[in-house]
């Protein structure tokens, strides 16, 4: 991959992140009043954002089961609502965790 190339698609990239950012503030300029649509885009970018990493976070171990035994552990404290640094190292001690027991089985 050349030089020129990398400056493209960061260009692109670039371009399409203010496009995105930009749009909203031209197209709606006032105020939107219906209380669906306001509701429905408060829960967009948690929908995104979820929808983005709930596929990586099922193959990101290479074994569906430390996976599923990470997230539990995730999902669980969360729940607890511990803080995020608290869910992220322990969900990833119970995968490293569940893999090493796995293999010993």
């Amino acid at each position: 991959m050349n030089t020129m190339s990398i400056v493209i698609y960061i260009a692109v990239m670039a371009g399409v992140t203010y496009l995105i950012r930009m749009l909203p503030f031209t197209l709606f300029r006032k105020e939107i009043k219906s209380q669906f649509f306001r509701s429905f885009l408060y829960y967009v970018p948690y929908a995104v954002l979820s929808a983005m990493t709930i596929p990586s976070i099922f193959y990101a171990t290479g074994n569906m089961v430390t996976a599923v035994i990470g997230t539990a552990v995730a999902v669980a404290l969360a729940f607890f609502r511990q803080p995020l640094i608290v869910v992220a190292l322990a969900a990833s001690a119970a995968a490293l965790l569940a893999d090493v027991v796995m293999g010993y089985l």
